[in-house]
């Protein structure tokens, strides 16, 4: 069976430093993995990209959390759709 190439939605909440540099504290992204939504975030928000955003990538003071689940970083992570990405400062709560 081949594989849909629709593209996938996801909700995307900011904490923090991304928050204030995005304006915003909820929106959505595109992407298939954590890398797809970064650089869509990227494209979308020059300001957030600039403080916590290399590329496809998270800067290294910054995470992401899936759906409240894990952490991870690694552009390559897989998401689900309706997955909510929470991005935030490594030291955010602490």
């Amino acid at each position: 069976m081949p594989i849909s190439a629709s593209v996938m939605q996801v909700d995307v909440e900011l904490f923090g430093i991304p928050r204030a540099r995005a304006g915003t504290s909820k929106t959505t992204a595109e992407g298939s993995c954590l890398g797809d939504v970064l650089a869509d975030l990227a494209r979308r928000f020059p300001a957030l990209a600039e403080a916590c955003i290399d590329g496809r990538s998270l800067r290294p003071s910054y995470t992401a959390n899936l759906g409240g689940r894990r952490f991870v970083t690694a552009p390559e992570t897989p998401l689900l759709e309706g997955e909510t990405v929470l991005l935030l400062s490594v030291d955010a709560g602490g």
